[in-house]
């Protein structure tokens, strides 16, 4: 019975420490990033298989944005379907739905490429990447320009689905970013 008592305390404190090791894998990726909190929530999944590793951690940044806009583009669709805004909100949210579809594009092509770095062109690749995903904040923030003077409960539900979208683009093209200078850094530290 103690034997058992003392294998169950000790596999507890294995899994409580396994869970801290991977917080804190997490909180050290997202550190790099303007809203941590949102990375560390939207990223926490991650943490037992990026551990320490900036290219899985810019990989699960982008796939999250990725999905995240997915959701945001859906949600656009819904609204224009159901006819749900009017007037000169109903010609902003088409542009929105374009400006979305070409974030959507962005993202695809730049997971694509990180899942396929290669040595010889990783500065290109990772140039590449930062380019398309500084395309997806611009096509994010062109979404919320035409909707400046709406107002409504509509209008404030879209504004808050695309700016989440906003903020975790910016924790991810931190994560792009950071694989970028940690490899840049070690390349110029090898003999």
């Amino acid at each position: 019975m103690i034997l058992k008592l003392m294998l169950l305390s000790w596999l507890t404190h294995l899994a409580s420490s396994a869970s801290t090791k991977g917080d804190n894998y997490v909180q050290e990726a997202c550190n790099v990033t303007q809203y941590r909190d949102l990375c560390i929530h939207s990223l926490s999944s991650f943490s037992n298989t990026a551990k320490r590793s900036p290219s899985k951690w810019a990989r699960a940044g982008v796939s999250v944005t990725l999905s995240e806009s997915k959701r945001a583009a859906q949600y656009l669709l819904d609204l224009k379907k159901n006819r749900q805004m009017r007037g000169r909100d109903r010609i902003a949210l088409s542009d929105c739905m374009e400006c979305f579809q070409d974030a959507i594009d962005n993202l695809h092509k730049s997971l694509g490429v990180l899942r396929e770095l290669n040595g010889a062109a990783f500065s290109a690749q990772m140039s590449d990447v930062k380019t398309w995903m500084s395309a997806v904040l611009t096509d994010v923030d062109t979404c919320l320009d035409g909707f400046d003077d709406g107002r409504g409960n509509q209008t404030s539900l879209l504004r808050n689905r695309v700016l989440k979208v906003s903020y975790i683009t910016s924790n991810a093209l931190a994560l792009v970013s950071k694989l970028a200078n940690s490899s840049m850094q070690s390349q110029s530290t090898d003999p």
